[in-house]
């Protein structure tokens, strides 16, 4: 990608499992870490509107057809409220990927969808679907998936976006704003 492109990193804030909804940040940041914009959202704590979501928030912003590329903090919000990212890079036309510093344990995963949610199969086959790949970083790998470009296009975003650390900067920005409009101010790794 070239440079001073406006990408969208995307993270849930702190929740309990008895919150109805949970708060979802946005930061435009164009790369490598100029803060543009920030934009919100909110998702039904284990529920199944995250994608539509955050169609709605990018859709309705003046920074639509500005954003180049969109990251995500892993591909649950809110517990299991799992981002179709194939309908999330159809609907707005731009590059999908999700994060995690820690590979996740899918037999965990599976176990939990089954024993909490009728429809656990749809939502496992949507976190399964597209496989996580080990990216490089200057620090420890990232466990990523996305659509929308070429792998090595996308360890070169990533490289482009990251200022310190392992997380590019608009996730991490979007870490910061979300757990400090819930508790009132940000700690801990982003």
């Amino acid at each position: 990608m070239k440079a001073q492109v406006r990408v969208l990193g995307i993270d849930d804030s702190p929740f309990r499992f008895g919150d109805g909804r949970s708060l979802v940040v946005g930061a435009v940041v164009r790369i490598p870490g100029y803060l543009e914009a920030i934009m919100r959202t909110d998702v039904e704590v284990d529920g199944d509107d995250a994608t539509e979501q955050l169609v709605r928030m990018v859709s309705g912003s003046r920074y639509r057809d500005q954003v180049k590329a969109i990251m995500l903090d892993g591909i649950c919000l809110a517990g299991f409220n799992v981002v179709d990212i194939q309908a999330l890079h159809e609907s707005l036309g731009v590059p999908v990927l999700t994060m995690t510093r820690d590979e996740p344990d899918m037999a965990r995963i599976r176990a939990a969808l089954q024993g909490h949610f009728a429809d656990w199969e749809r939502r496992y086959g949507l976190i399964t679907k597209h496989p996580l790949r080990e990216m490089p970083t200057a620090h420890k790998p990232l466990h990523a998936s996305g659509l929308g470009l070429g792998w090595p296009e996308f360890e070169q975003l990533v490289q482009q976006s990251t200022v310190r650390g392992a997380v590019p900067e608009a996730v991490r920005i979007a870490h910061i704003v979300a757990a400090a409009m819930v508790k009132g101010e940000s700690k801990g790794r982003s």
